[in-house]
């Protein structure tokens, strides 16, 4: 009987193990795991959680893992940074088509008002953008590993290559992520597999280590080759993308960290329509480029809000932000103008609309590019 309880004891003790430790299990155990557990216990099917955006390698690593008889369920996480697919989309869409392609379970995540904090202040610093590339790993494998808890999965795999990407995977940074992410043992790359040290899921013998990868670099010659050997198909966005990386957006991310106290996920969703342009500390007004923006503006309206247009001719729709002032609005329409084609200082209407009233102000067309630069953000 004691000797059943000691059993018991020793089974919950790895459990919790599995399910709590930042470093390796096995190596902390003072007694070998097949002494405390049935055999089909041990050889039980595992599962893996996989951070997936949709991209070929995050596929091809959930494909190597389904291929193993690993059952694999799905994590994907929304950005408004996103570059992969359109200004709302993100790479959600493509993550679902290619779960529901392999017919795994997918949970869509959002980067919530913590993230934009991260990328406030990144413990880690910046690459060459405003992008917090280790400390936002840090962050969605922390959020994985709750997840991972939550839905019984035993360990996490990433699409990430060793060297392909300057700031996030090198060796030393990837160390960092793994360590201070708590999943030490427990995050897989099964792409670059044996450029590590064997992960928990190897040394226990729950995935064959020889079947995993080595690949490098920044090349996509053997994943695009691999996808051929695996009749993976349809890979919109082999090398993913991020905004924050791009130097041209960066100078509007700035301005809404450098003038919101409290930052918001919409303000930052709104940082991919249109040009926008800063005319007091807490007013801001956004003007469509096309067709496109104009809709989109129209329809992320919101109460408090004001909508200028110019009446006598084809105009980009305007979207005034933040405190409403009566000089904020004649400035915004003057710069509006701009935009225009209408006749170089002559009086012109603009209609105003706020909160379902209107009104009709009448301003100059008197801003050239000269004068409008200075509100220019981006």
């Amino acid at each position: 009987m004691r000797r059943l309880i000691i059993n018991g004891l020793r089974r919950i003790l790895v459990r919790h193990l599995l399910k709590n430790t930042t470093g390796p299990v096995m190596r902390r155990l003072p007694f070998p795991i097949g002494r405390i557990m049935a055999p089909q216990e041990i050889t039980m099917k595992r599962k893996a959680l996989a951070l997936l955006s949709g991209g070929l390698d995050s596929t091809l690593a959930v494909r190597l893992m389904l291929d193993m008889g690993i059952d694999v369920e799905a994590l994907n996480f929304t950005s408004p940074f996103c570059t992969c697919t359109g200004k709302n989309a993100g790479c959600k869409s493509e993550a679902v088509r290619v779960a529901e392609e392999f017919n795994i379970p997918i949970k869509v995540m959002t980067k919530g008002l913590d993230y934009l904090e991260v990328v406030r202040n990144p413990s880690h610093g910046y690459g060459k953008g405003l992008n917090p590339c280790i400390d936002c790993r840090i962050y969605l494998l922390r959020r994985a590993k709750e997840y991972m808890l939550e839905s019984g999965a035993d360990f996490i795999i990433t699409g990430e290559v060793l060297g392909q990407r300057p700031m996030s995977q090198r060796r030393d940074a990837m160390r960092v992520i793994e360590k201070e992410s708590g999943l030490e043992g427990l995050l897989l790359r099964p792409l670059s597999a044996h450029f590590f040290p064997p992960t928990l899921p190897e040394r226990e013998g729950w995935i064959d280590r020889e079947k995993l990868l080595a690949i490098r670099g920044r090349s996509r010659k053997e994943q695009i080759e691999l996808a051929d050997e695996m009749d993976v198909r349809n890979y919109p966005c082999p090398a993913g993308g991020c905004l924050l990386t791009e130097l041209s957006f960066v100078p509007k991310v700035q301005d809404v960290l450098d003038h919101s106290d409290e930052l918001n996920l919409r303000d930052c969703r709104l940082l991919k329509i249109g040009r926008h342009f800063r005319i007091g500390k807490r007013t801001k007004v956004i003007i469509g480029r096309n067709e496109a923006d104009n809709a989109m503006l129209e329809n992320v309206m919101q109460t408090g809000e004001t909508a200028i247009t110019w009446m006598d001719g084809n105009t980009p729709a305007g979207i005034i932000t933040g405190d409403q002032v009566q000089t904020g609005v004649e400035l915004a329409a003057r710069i509006l103008l701009r935009y225009t084609k209408a006749e170089a200082a002559a009086a012109c209407r603009i209609k105003v609309r706020c909160n379902g009233s209107e009104e009709i102000i009448t301003v100059a067309n008197d801003m050239n590019d000269a004068a409008v630069n200075p509100y220019l953000i981006a």
